[in-house]
């Protein structure tokens, strides 16, 4: 599917839970759909193939408007909230309802839609992968915050609850890595695609299952594309005759935490990118900018494009 040359009609989508509010730039209607498969397939049903639709990340509550929309042959964008965000407020909008979000989605989209990637759908094993290395980062997050009250001085008399809690997270986090273990051997694309990461010292199989569920774009990409979406890309501080101190910035977050772990092991093991770090501490460099820049270098190396 590709872009329409001159869309017909920009509908914005704000997605909930139970309903999703619809503004049709066209008409200047606004309505409410209720949020199942059943409506939203014949909703799907009744737009042109050159509309373009914009919905934005809901935390899966989007999934079956733009699988019915895919279905229906209709374009459609999963908008970055944060980009969509900072539209709204270009505008001086101060106010905030669903109609106000929907409409504020189309209009997104009729300005920026040669820019905006279209949704595609993915393997139903890549989403499974990716929430289950969320749900790990989570589990990993709370046995930490539990283990570290477990310490504390002060837990001496719930230390045996804490102690039960950090046991039970122990259990659900091997459980999950076995999980994913088995889906990145089972299935033949991500098998494919872990294994290239690995053969990258430094990156460990779960290095590598995180970066190809928080990250799937990862190898379709050209490299600049890559390290911009990991949030590595070095943006300029110009102004005048003031060249300032170039700073990398935006970007997935999730990702960031992970390349920063497989950079630390690639400064140590990788001899290409070991080499390359100590030029940059030797160079005057600090440390967290030589280890940005071989976090950067991961992402190119993961990109043969």
């Amino acid at each position: 599917m590709s872009h329409p040359a001159t869309p017909s009609r920009f509908i914005g989508c704000d997605v909930g839970k139970t309903a999703i509010v619809v503004f049709d730039a066209a008409s200047g209607r606004t309505s409410a759909l209720a949020n199942t498969p059943e409506v939203l397939s014949r909703f799907a049903a009744s737009l042109e193939a050159t509309c373009f639709v914009v919905c934005e990340a809901t935390g899966g509550y989007e999934r079956d408007l733009l699988a019915a929309l895919i279905a229906a042959g209709v374009p459609a964008c999963r908008a970055d909230a944060r980009k969509v965000k900072a539209f709204i407020r270009s505008f001086g909008t101060l106010g905030k309802s669903d109609a106000i979000d929907a409409a504020a989605l189309a209009r997104y989209g009729r300005d920026r839609f040669a820019e905006l990637p279209l949704w595609s759908a993915r393997e139903p094993e890549r989403d499974r992968l990716q929430a289950l290395v969320l749900a790990r980062r989570d589990l990993v997050k709370d046995r930490l915050a539990y283990a570290n009250r477990r310490a504390a001085p002060a837990a001496a008399p719930v230390h045996p609850y804490l102690e039960a809690l950090v046991e039970s997270f122990d259990a659900q986090i091997k459980a999950i890595e076995a999980d994913i273990n088995a889906l990145c051997a089972a299935c033949e694309p991500i098998a494919k695609a872990v294994n290239v990461l690995i053969a990258i010292p430094g990156v460990g199989q779960k290095t590598a299952a995180a970066l190809i569920a928080l990250m799937p774009e990862l190898g379709s990409l050209p490299r600049r594309q890559a390290a911009a979406l990991a949030g590595l890309a070095p943006h300029p501080n110009q102004s005048g005759q003031t060249d300032a101190y170039r700073r990398t910035r935006g970007g997935r977050p999730e990702v960031k935490r992970v390349l920063f772990m497989a950079a630390i092991s690639a400064a140590k093991h990788h001899p290409t990118l070991s080499a390359f770090y100590k030029r940059l501490l030797n160079a005057g460099k600090k440390p967290l900018v030589a280890i940005t820049a071989i976090m950067r270098k991961l992402v190119v190396i993961a990109t043969p494009n």
